[in-house]
Order: C-alpha cells, then sequence, then structure tokens
C-alpha cells in the first residue's frame, strides 16, 4: 500500500470531472421538481442522451455537435414523460420508471453497432495564465469546456429561481398549481418546458460520460448515475447550490476509491466500488431524519396531478 501514489491536485481535478454528469443531471432534475413533477425516468434519459452525443459525434467527428443531439435526445424522451403525464394524466413514478426501462432498453439497441469505437477527442480549456498558476491553474483552470458549462448552468439556475419572473412562475406553478392556474398561468405548459429542460441537462450528463469520462459506448454505462442525480437532489434540500455540493461530494468519493484502488489499500475491492453508493445513502438518511424540515423545503405540489376544471 502506498497512499504517497495519491496526488491531491490530480484528485480534486479529477472529482470535478467525475462529478460533471451527475451535476449536470442533477441540476436539470432540480428545476423539473421546482415546477412541481417527479420525473424518475433521469437514468433513461441519461443514457439515451449517452448514445445519441457518442453516435453523432462519431459520425459527424464533431463533439459539439454530439452534445446537441445528447440534448435533443434527452428533451424528446422527457416530452414524451411530459406528454403521458401533464397531457393525459398518468401517474408520474410509474410513467418515470417505465421511462428508464424504456431509455435502457432503446439505448441497447442503437448502439449495438458502435461498441468498439472511439469519439473524436474533446479539447480542453488551457488559459495561457490562469492554467499556470501553482495548484489552482492545474484544478481549476485544465478541463473540457462541459465542466464549466454545469458551473455555468448551477449559477444561472440559482439567480433565474431567485431573480427573475420566470423563475418565479416555476415556483409558483411547483407550490400551487391551482393559485397558478387562477392567476393565469398556463400550468401544463410551464411544466412541459421544465421538463425538456431537465431532459436536455440529463442528456448532456449522459453524453459527457460516453464522450469524455469514459469516452466509449457500453450498454447501461450509466451505472445509476440518474439515480444518484436524483437523490443528490433531495440532499441538496431542492437547492442549486447543495446541488453542487452533493454532486461534488459523490464525485470525490467515486475518485478517492479509484485512486486507494491504484494504491493498494488492503480492503476488497467490492467494498471500495460500492462506497460512493453507500455513502450517498447515509447523506440521505442524515437529511431525511427531520421530517417536517424535510417536507417544507421539497415544492407543495410535487408529484401532483394538475387537472384544469376552467
Amino acid at each position: 500500500m502506498d497512499l504517497s501514489a495519491i496526488n491531491p491536485v490530480v484528485l480534486v481535478a479529477s472529482l470535478m470531472v467525475a462529478s460533471t454528469p451527475i451535476l449536470l443531471a442533477a441540476i436539470g432534475e432540480l428545476v423539473v421538481e421546482k415546477s412541481g413533477v417527479l420525473n424518475l425516468g433521469v437514468e433513461g434519459m441519461m443514457i439515451v442522451g449517452a448514445i445519441c452525443g457518442f453516435a453523432i459525434a462519431v459520425e459527424t467527428q464533431s463533439p459539439f455537435v454530439g452534445f446537441i443531439a445528447a440534448a435533443l435526445g434527452g428533451a424528446l424522451l422527457s416530452l414524451l414523460f411530459g406528454i403521458l403525464t401533464q397531457v393525459l394524466l398518468a401517474n408520474q413514478v410509474a410513467t418515470g420508471l417505465a421511462l428508464t426501462l424504456f431509455g435502457l432498453g432503446l439505448s441497447a439497441m442503437l448502439g449495438q453497432s458502435y461498441s468498439g469505437l472511439k469519439p473524436p477527442a474533446t479539447l480542453r480549456i488551457d488559459l495561457p495564465v490562469l492554467s499556470d498558476i501553482p495548484v489552482l491553474g492545474q484544478i481549476l483552470f485544465r478541463h473540457d469546456p462541459m465542466v464549466y458549462v454545469s458551473l455555468m448552468l448551477i449559477v444561472l439556475v440559482w439567480a433565474g429561481l431567485k431573480y427573475t419572473r420566470i423563475g418565479l412562475v416555476v415556483r409558483a406553478v411547483g407550490e400551487n398549481h391551482e393559485a397558478a392556474h387562477a392567476l393565469g398561468y398556463k400550468v401544463v405548459r410551464i411544466r412541459l418546458l421544465a421538463i425538456m429542460f431537465g431532459g436536455a441537462c440529463a442528456g448532456l450528463g449522459g453524453a459527457y460520460l460516453s464522450l469524455i469520462r469514459v469516452p466509449q459506448w457500453t450498454e447501461g454505462m450509466t451505472a445509476g448515475a440518474g439515480w444518484i442525480a436524483l437523490a443528490i437532489v433531495v440532499f441538496a434540500s431542492w437547492k442549486p447550490w447543495r446541488v453542487l455540493l452533493g454532486a461534488y461530494l459523490f464525485g470525490g468519493v467515486s475518485v478517492l476509491q479509484l485512486n486507494l484502488q491504484a494504491a493498494g489499500v488492503d480492503i476488497p475491492i467490492e467494498y471500495l466500488s460500492m462506497s460512493p453508493y453507500v455513502i450517498t445513502i447515509v447523506v440521505l438518511v442524515i437529511m431525511s431524519a427531520d421530517r417536517r424540515k424535510a417536507a417544507l423545503n421539497a415544492p407543495a405540489s410535487l408529484g401532483k396531478v394538475f387537472h384544469a376544471t376552467s
């Protein structure tokens, strides 16, 4: 066992990369839940985004086009969920679970001819002056563009929900859809747009896995990342900045367990591999200990069916 082989600077830089797909999916789901909709199909949207982004990037030799295709793929799949739950009034929990199963099956079918292929490389942003700063330069200024996009989304969602009229309307719909409808807001339309935004973010998260994090297509490669994103939204108490903290916590534990394996720590690999998920569960249990406080943070209309009576 040689713990000196673990470089703290590389570890922190790596956790930012490892956290990005979950961060993208979680911030999208936060907006969806703020509008009062519970979409459990994040895993399905992520895996469809992964294959859409990978396939289009390979065909066009452009990672940028691949990410656009991934966002569109995730948004279209989420639109299916939105139509079923908001227009046809299907049960949100059952529909979300079905969406995940559908996405896993669809991605497996679409990805059959792409196994073993390599996508085009995504260029990293290397700012000449900032990237040369000791320690901070390597941690903050030598990443691919999607790392910065995920951080920018956190800022935009936080500011949008708190300071803009659109954010106020989304929160109003999530807190009391009947009152929002009485005020003249198009509840179904607003929720459909929020659902599509969440789907696009989940698609980007999936594409990040297949194009950057693990640059290849493997069936079921999301490996529960969508479920972790859902858990992080609850952990974050539906607050954007806490989503960042939760995603980086999970990413940090994931990277740490890989480094511990490489360092030859005398712990069974199975225990190290499951540690990120165990820690996530433990944190959720702690956060949910005070049920009253947790209930106050959740949007009041979350998961409730809206039916316009007039």
